[in-house]
């Protein structure tokens, strides 16, 4: 989302209206359920109160896969309820939405909050300001009943937007975003709505999980409370946070081969849902770029792509490999790497971020109660 390649944004830009429909999500067992498969699922994955799996406080929320770009669910805020999709976004803490008080261009394209037909909306007079690396938003800030999948949230604060500048939000697919990072980075302070959804213990475990499909398809899902078990027969990997912001790691050093080609003394990188590419250091991207043979803009012959390495990103002592079939972008005969270079210091180091083109290859899970992300190779 953050991070767009040029050739994306201009089949974004033709399909500016594009909008499509999504139903809010149903939990787990809703699902199982409407296809009779829930009393042989209970049988084979016997409710264990130590991992709660199949509580019903576990709930799923179908995420729409729009070009490999962007990935967006439908929420409702408001009673009676007011729906908009929204990213899904770790690379960020605050919940916002277009509101009718809005008249830029970006938010009269979009889906609009209207407080006054809401029952339960409560009026602030905090405002509200947020820059990301691709768009902005200005606006004030309220609480009302927010419901994601099948979980309902009462009087969750939320921003509704008065200014998007820009270009940016106006011809995305989504109406606005819905930041799933720590508390710490929250703008004006606003709860996060997963830490109010532990707070009043609603999810049965303090995390959630991520499936970002590929090419397009369907099936992409945050599963709130819950790991499902059908996309971790690999193993799951667990490594610690290094800062409680974004959700941090520490790197031990990417590879290309057999060769060291960046982070080789270790760095730090987020796992960020909202950032469609990885986003390096300019000073590792020449380097990544020389090495596979593309140009300084990161277009490649696409006869060569079938003989391109694997990038493998060390973490944690374990190997994470990407494949040229992740990083690679073809869009009409044309290919160019799914990588993006920009200084983002911190005080351990310029910061990498291991977007959706990373998340494709693996299932995570982002786990509050133990403060670590969780890796499994997809099968």
């Amino acid at each position: 989302m953050k991070l767009l390649l040029l050739l994306v944004l201009v089949a974004v830009a033709q399909c500016r209206v594009f909008r499509a429909p999504l139903r809010r999500g149903k939990s787990l067992r809703q699902s199982l359920q409407e296809h009779g498969l829930l009393e042989h699922y209970l049988k084979q994955h016997p409710y264990n109160p130590a991992t709660k799996y199949f509580a019903t406080r576990a709930s799923t929320e179908p995420l729409q896969n729009y070009l490999d770009n962007e990935y967006f669910g439908t929420i409702s805020i408001g009673s009676p309820a007011q729906e908009f999709t929204v990213v899904f976004d770790t690379g960020s803490s605050n919940l916002w939405v277009p509101s009718v008080y809005c008249s830029s261009p970006a938010c009269t394209n979009h889906n609009r909050f209207n407080p006054a037909e809401s029952s339960t909306f409560i009026s602030t007079n905090d405002s509200l300001e947020i820059a990301y690396g691709t768009g902005s938003m200005t606006g004030i800030l309220g609480y009302d009943t927010v419901t994601v999948a099948d979980i309902e949230v009462l009087n969750q604060i939320f921003g509704l937007a008065e200014t998007e500048p820009g270009d940016f939000f106006y011809y995305v697919p989504f109406d606005g975003i819905l930041g799933l990072a720590f508390p710490s980075i929250a703008s004006s302070g606003a709860t996060p709505v997963f830490d109010n959804m532990m707070k009043e213990g609603l999810v049965a475990q303090d995390l959630f999980s991520v499936y970002l499909s590929k090419n397009g398809q369907s099936g992409s899902f945050v599963l709130f409370g819950a790991i499902d078990p059908f996309y971790t027969t690999n193993g799951i990997t667990w490594i610690p946070l290094s800062a409680e912001t974004y959700w941090q790691i520490t790197m031990d050093s990417v590879s290309i081969g057999e060769e060291a080609v960046a982070c080789s003394l270790g760095c730090q990188a987020i796992v960020d849902t909202g950032t469609s590419l990885l986003a390096m250091p300019n000073r590792a991207l020449g380097p990544i770029l020389s090495t596979l043979g593309a140009s300084s803009n990161g277009e490649i012959s696409c006869e060569a792509v079938s003989s391109l390495p694997d990038i493998v990103f060390y973490i944690n002592g374990q190997a994470f490999p990407v494949p040229p079939s992740a990083y690679v972008v073809e869009s009409n005969g044309y290919c160019i790497l799914g990588f993006q270079g920009m200084n983002i210091p911190t005080e351990s180091g310029e910061l990498w971020i291991l977007g959706d083109v990373f998340i494709r290859e693996y299932y995570v899970i982002f786990n509050r109660a133990n403060n670590m992300v969780g890796l499994s190779p997809l099968p």
